[in-house]
């Protein structure tokens, strides 16, 4: 009888591969997510709704700080405010603001006073001169960071605009290419017309014929580089006008202390000024000088460093 071979070997256990059991669900998956979505899917899903796209609009309060008529008021208060700075010619300022061009560039909100409604804002403002006027220097557009308050009537108020303000309280007539028939430039008064200055205290012009420039001294007396580069130039003599004008409209209402200021800031600024090697540097020393009056009688004023 044969013995049974069979009894002593063990037949292979086949045994699960997890491998392959998730290599074939996945395949499963993905077949059923291609079947979804070929059957449930919306045809303007792939498309970004309008609220995708769009970026922030600006509220109403920003708008305040860059609409159109934000900047047309700016610029009639800088004319305002210049012809206010000179003593004259507030109608011929007026009507130099109409025909001159104003440019705003990163205008942008501060703050809001949400009492009122009114705004806060800063910006890059640039002033075009219309033809046939320039500040001193020859300068035909003036630049300046500046802050502005817009209040929700459309009104404003202006801060920090000195930089534009000064050079454009001495526009003056200058050479231009023969207008066309039918048009014409208004300009100030040319700035020795400047009869309000002319008379205020310690404006004394003398007899200067002889000199482009009249300035708020006597030119024939001038013997210091500076007083003979302001009688020289009618720029110049504008500045010097404005500045003493200032200067005597402020010295009667200051307190003892500022009197001092007014004094010893004065003698600082009249030795700087006949050190200054060029015009621009003359033109600069009266600008800033306008600024420090106007500081020290606003309790602004702070020391040099």
């Amino acid at each position: 009888m044969e013995p049974d071979l069979q009894r002593g070997v063990q037949k292979p256990v086949r045994r699960l591969n997890w491998t392959t059991i998730a290599l074939i669900g996945g395949l499963l998956l993905l077949v059923l997510l291609v079947a979804y979505f070929a059957t449930g899917r919306n045809p303007d899903q792939d498309k970004l709704t309008n609220a995708q796209v769009a970026t922030a609009a600006p509220s109403s309060s920003e708008k305040l700080c860059s609409r159109n008529s934000t900047y047309d008021a700016l610029k009639r208060e800088l004319f305002r405010r210049a012809a206010q700075l000179r003593g004259n010619n507030q109608a011929a300022y007026d009507q130099l603001a109409g025909a001159a061009v104003v440019r705003m560039e990163n205008p942008v909100m501060e703050s809001e006073d949400s009492s009122n409604g009114a705004v806060n804002c800063s910006g890059s403002l640039s002033l075009d001169l219309p033809p046939g006027v320039a500040a001193v220097g020859g300068r035909r557009t003036l630049s300046s960071d500046i802050d502005y308050a817009v209040d929700a009537s459309g009104a404003v108020a202006l801060h920090n605009a000195d930089a534009i303000i000064a050079p454009l309280a001495t526009l003056a007539r200058v050479a231009q290419p023969a207008a066309p028939a039918g048009t014409s430039h208004v300009a100030p008064e040319a700035p020795e017309a400047n009869v309000a200055a002319s008379q205020s205290a310690n404006v004394q012009p003398g007899p200067q014929t002889s000199f482009p420039g009249r300035p708020s001294f006597d030119c024939s007396k001038a013997h210091t580089r500076g007083e003979i580069a302001v009688c020289a130039d009618s720029g110049l003599s504008a500045l010097d006008l404005n500045m003493t004008t200032q200067y005597s409209r402020a010295f009667p209402n200051a307190s003892p202390d500022e009197r001092d200021l007014l004094r010893d800031t004065a003698r600082r600024f009249y030795a700087f000024r006949d050190r200054c090697p060029d015009r621009q540097c003359i033109a600069n020393a009266y600008v800033g000088r306008l600024r420090e009056i106007r500081d020290i009688m606003e309790g602004r004023w702070q020391p040099p460093r």
